[in-house]
């Protein structure tokens, strides 16, 4: 039989979460992209953001508000990516719904036109006609 690995996000424990609300929780990222990159996730285990309710729904988008207030005061970001990464196909490695908030500095890349096109490489400079 094989061994059940507990969800990495079932199990966080207190000390990591700098906001929370009835239905979800926030926590900076264990891996950060940038200075402030927060995770908002919400309390019952679900894979994906299609499966959440109306209220969760809505409580996480709050969530994602205020840890954008947050991340505003304390790091003073030029912009900010928003993500989520629904299903394995999508690159989700952990298999708890999270949306990642990335704050974004100028001059944090050489060109960051195109955000999150980047996932797909081949199609993401659709400005240039290279």
């Amino acid at each position: 039989m094989p061994v059940s690995i507990p969800c990495a996000f079932c199990t966080l424990p207190s000390s990591r979460v700098i906001d929370s609300s009835q239905h979800g929780l926030v926590i900076r990222d264990g891996y950060p992209i940038s200075p402030g990159h927060s995770l908002v996730i919400p309390r019952r285990h679900t894979g994906s953001f299609f499966d959440l309710s109306a209220e969760e729904r809505t409580d996480l988008l709050t969530l994602l508000d205020r840890a954008k207030a947050v991340a505003d005061a304390e790091f003073s970001p030029d912009g900010y990516n928003i993500g989520v990464n629904d299903g394995a196909a999508a690159g989700q490695t952990v298999p708890h719904l999270h949306i990642h908030l990335i704050p974004r500095y100028n001059d944090d890349c050489p060109d960051p036109r195109g955000g999150v096109r980047w996932i797909v490489p081949n199609k993401a400079d659709y400005w240039s006609k290279r």
